[in-house]
């Protein structure tokens, strides 16, 4: 288990659209919102263990490595073995009653997120429609900006959005990296054309991306308003999944792409995320005038604390705090509270970052728990169930944004899941379970690496020992990190899907 775990660590983590296979087994369980997912309001508050210190310079070196990037390869997961049946192992068979609206779909993507919208996008573009369930009344306003790398714009060049979105958001020229004290101290610039030639950075609105890949799809494929109350297992006709409003919709396929809280992943059998210690603040600025910053990447490390800012559009500049806390807290609604500890947090750090949170509008400031989901092989149960339902993005891999990787990754998710699953429903010779695990395999091999490699690299970031943080800034970040083996993760190929014969809209 150490040697495999430490290969997957130190995997290159470049990807294709290629072939892989997976002999993983399926789960048995079903799952209510009255056994299960009604539960999660009774959440457990999961405090990380205090880190222990540690000597200087080998917190030096660990950084050192874990910035450091190899060409070391590595096979798939190992079979998992079958799981303790939390429920009964026969799933029990739903009867719609004479008033109760029910109705069949071949294919239901549940979650209207990055992740719900690609996939369906990828599929139509192969000639298969799916019918999306979202839980909101619309399309999600809230949130603020997504940094994309070259991984996930190929991703939207292949589904056919990329330059629509481009024409709006800046081009992230390189990196700044500095220390709050003295007013902003540079420790290090990069710049992406020198040190890695071909990567694309961009940050986008999380708005305009959703409504852009919704604007392709048929009108009437998102049903909004739906948000799911339980699902069970219907033998050989599929998946049955009923909605809070009364609603039952019997489905071939169920793709859960419903995000880092995932009732369909705890219904499989995940774990509930694992809270890391941190928290972010996230807003987005606004310069009616127009913003005045060069377009790159500014980050500013402290004692357990980091933040940073990057400017999205002429008039946009999204920013960031990370801080360390042992538990999440009461959730805050009110958006001056929110914003006020915001700035308290890096109250006296460079002028320009305080500039960019005081142009934001409170509405705009939002504070989260970051999480993740290590996939340990043989421990992590299957990312499909039966060739009937199987996991897309946060659902199935959430993972903190110290690599910039969550939306990215998701965006690669759906079209893999497209490419292997297309020609099985559309009545090819393999089969949806097998489409399903080969999916399972090709991804598996990226995220668990990427999902490990960004939980280390934000633990190392966030230390607050001065001796520690001092070697970061005095020689790990000066003199070791080096921007194009860092990125090497971003290498992720996807050729166009070019437009096939549309099947009928869901």
């Amino acid at each position: 288990m150490r040697g495999r775990v430490l290969c997957m660590l130190s995997y290159s983590w470049s990807g294709t659209c290629g072939s892989r296979s997976s002999t993983l087994p399926n789960r048995d369980q079903t799952w209510s919102s009255r056994q299960s997912y009604g539960d999660q309001k009774k959440k457990k508050k999961n405090s990380p263990a205090p880190a222990q210190e540690t000597p200087a310079i080998a917190i030096a070196i660990a950084i050192a490595m874990a910035l450091a990037s190899s060409t070391s390869l590595c096979s798939p997961p190992l079979p998992c073995p079958r799981l303790r049946r939390r429920y009964s192992a026969a799933a029990p068979t739903v009867t719609a009653s004479a008033t109760t609206q029910r109705s069949d779909e071949n294919i239901v993507i549940v979650g209207a997120g990055v992740a719900g919208l690609a996939t369906a996008l990828a599929l139509r573009r192969l000639g298969v429609g799916a019918a999306v369930l979202e839980q909101g009344a619309t399309l999600r306003a809230g949130g603020t900006s997504l940094t994309l790398f070259k991984n996930g714009w190929h991703v939207l060049d292949a589904i056919g959005v990329a330059d629509e979105l481009r024409a709006k958001y800046l081009r992230i020229q390189g990196m700044r990296m500095r220390s709050p004290a003295a007013g902003g101290r540079d420790l290090r610039e990069f710049s992406f054309e020198e040190e890695a030639p071909g990567q694309e950075v961009r940050a986008v609105e999380r708005r305009v991306l959703l409504e852009t890949l919704a604007s392709k799809l048929p009108p009437g494929t998102i049903s909004f308003s739906s948000k799911l109350n339980s699902i069970a297992e219907q033998g050989p006709d599929g998946t049955l999944l009923e909605l809070e409003d009364g609603r039952q919709i019997l489905s071939k396929i169920v793709i859960g792409c419903d995000g880092v809280n995932s009732p369909i992943a705890r219904w499989m059998g995940f774990s509930e995320p694992r809270y890391v210690g941190h928290m972010a603040f996230r807003g987005l600025a606004e310069y009616a005038d127009g913003q005045p910053f060069e377009p790159k990447v500014n980050y500013i490390y402290g004692r357990g604390v980091r933040a940073g800012f990057v400017p999205v559009s002429p008039t946009k500049v999204y920013w960031f705090i990370c801080f360390n806390r042992q538990d999440p807290g009461p959730k805050i609604t009110d958006p001056a509270v929110l914003k006020s500890e915001a700035l308290d947090l890096v109250r006296g750090w460079p002028s320009d970052l305080l500039a960019v949170m005081h142009s934001t509008p409170e509405g705009a400031v939002v504070r989260t728990p970051l999480v993740d989901r290590w996939l340990w092989p043989g421990r992590a149960p299957s990312a499909s169930r039966g060739g009937r339902v199987v996991l897309v993005g946060d659902a199935w891999h959430p993972m903190t944004p110290n690599l910039g990787q969550g939306a990215c990754c998701a965006l690669e998710d759906a079209v893999v899941l497209a490419r292997r699953l297309a020609p099985a429903a559309s009545g090819g010779t393999n089969s949806i379970e097998a489409a399903m695990r080969a999916y399972e395999a090709e991804r598996w091999s990226r995220v668990f690496p990427l999902t490990a490699r960004a939980g280390l690299v934000g633990t190392l970031v966030q230390w607050e020992n001065p001796a520690v943080c001092a070697v970061r800034d005095g020689v790990v970040i000066p003199r070791l990190v080096r921007l194009g083996p860092f990125l090497e993760h971003t290498n992720f190929e996807c050729d166009l899907i070019e437009p096939t014969p549309q099947s009928p809209c869901p």
